[in-house]
């Protein structure tokens, strides 16, 4: 396909899709159904044309495929169109325990997003990083290429490599990055105690067992004298609902957690059990661009419901039941059937959680070589990225301290 045709493919996909949303928009009427088949024939007739009268034959099967995952991007950024045979290949590949990178991702602009990395992991270490852009995977391209289909590429037996085409926001020009695939542990909580009695908890990565090893933590905490917590959930982008569900209940003694509610899922709300909280003291979460779902959940209880402050940058939005929804031809698409909702009622993956105080976090630095490629950081660089010193962790304990 020359190049002229592949501009065409990817502008006639993004005009189909948006053929698509604005039917949906539109179809807001008495007689919904009948709307939506109207922008359904007009999808069709566009396609048509096309397909009949285009200077040159097209690629189909790439605009309709632009097209569905385009629309899919534009309300989820998290789901995913597999065909029959990638679903088949994504179950298989889910029923064994396979290496992977660390990436956590999510659809940008077409392609995949780099929402964090999970700490420790190669795509850590090799410094990928939020708002890096992957723009291809093993010499595939991302472009439309769904977040399920890059897992399956990404994963893989340890000690293998995969390589990636990576786009930085100060470094346009694509960069190979070679990474070894690796049994991922999540990192371990750390605490220690600041000055002023104040107790710090850093949390990068959820799980069941990370919210029980948290709970020990606070109560050692308080053991030691600490009469104030600082919660760092800065890059906590691994963990599920319920782990966020599970964790802010560790500090609400009553209130409403969070509530899941769909089109076709009855409202579920989530609230507080006092025989689960552990500590009644004051208490700053602290959040930036990459803190998403179960960390979220935390943020947006502890706010919503007055039991403390939230400091920081505002959230990326992503607290979500997602489901596969099956096809006729067996095709799968891996959709939000409901989403969580903060106390206040709105929709955390629409909106994320801005916090009370904001605060922006200093600029990470990035260093290139002289083939003017970046630089991937020194573990001790790593280690340094949340201090004590830090302007978002000065601002939460001087925003206890105002709390007396």
């Amino acid at each position: 396909m020359n190049s002229r045709t592949k501009w065409f493919v990817v502008s006639s996909s993004s005009c189909l899709t948006a053929i698509l949303l604005t039917g949906m928009m539109l179809g807001k009427s008495p007689d919904q159904d009948s709307d939506a088949y109207k922008h359904l024939k007009v999808f069709s007739d566009v396609v048509l044309h096309i397909k009949e009268e285009y200077v040159e034959e097209p690629d189909m099967k790439a605009v309709t495929l632009g097209a569905l995952n385009g629309m899919l991007e534009a309300i989820d950024p998290f789901a995913s169109y597999l065909s029959a045979d990638q679903y088949h290949d994504y179950l298989k590949s889910k029923e064994g325990h396979h290496a992977d990178v660390g990436l956590v991702l999510s659809k940008k602009f077409g392609y995949l997003g780099v929402l964090g990395a999970i700490a420790n992991s190669p795509a850590a270490k090799a410094g990928l990083g939020y708002s890096d852009i992957i723009e291809g995977i093993r010499g595939i391209t991302t472009r439309d290429m769904s977040l399920a289909t890059a897992e399956m590429l990404l994963q893989g037996d340890s000690g293998t490599s995969v390589d990636l085409s990576v786009v930085r926001v100060r470094h346009p020009e694509p960069s190979t990055v070679s990474l070894v695939r690796a049994n991922i542990v999540l990192p371990p909580v750390e605490t220690k105690m600041l000055e002023g009695q104040v107790g710090y908890i850093n949390i990068d990565a959820l799980s069941p067992a990370l919210v029980k090893e948290t709970a020990a933590d606070i109560e050692k905490l308080q053991k030691d004298g600490a009469q104030k917590l600082v919660v760092d959930v800065r890059d906590c982008d691994t963990g599920s609902p319920e782990d966020g569900i599970a964790l802010a209940n560790l500090f609400l003694k009553q209130g409403r957690i969070t509530y899941l509610k769909g089109q076709r899922y009855a409202q579920k709300n989530f609230d507080a059990d006092p025989s689960k909280a552990i500590t009644s003291l004051p208490v700053a979460v602290l959040t930036n661009h990459a803190t998403a779902d179960a960390a979220e959940i935390l943020a947006s209880a502890v706010q919503d419901n007055k039991r403390g402050q939230v400091v920081g940058e505002r959230t990326w939005g992503d607290a979500a039941l997602r489901q596969p929804i099956t096809m006729d031809d067996g095709g799968v698409i891996i959709l939000s059937v409901a989403k969580y909702f903060s106390a206040d009622g709105k929709a955390i993956q629409d909106v994320g959680v801005t916090p009370a105080t904001q605060v922006k976090e200093p600029e990470v630095q990035v260093e290139y070589d002289e083939n003017d490629l970046p630089i991937a950081p020194s573990p001790d660089q790593l280690e340094k990225k949340k201090t004590e010193n830090d302007p978002v962790v000065k601002k939460a304990v001087e925003v206890l301290a105002a709390k007396g």
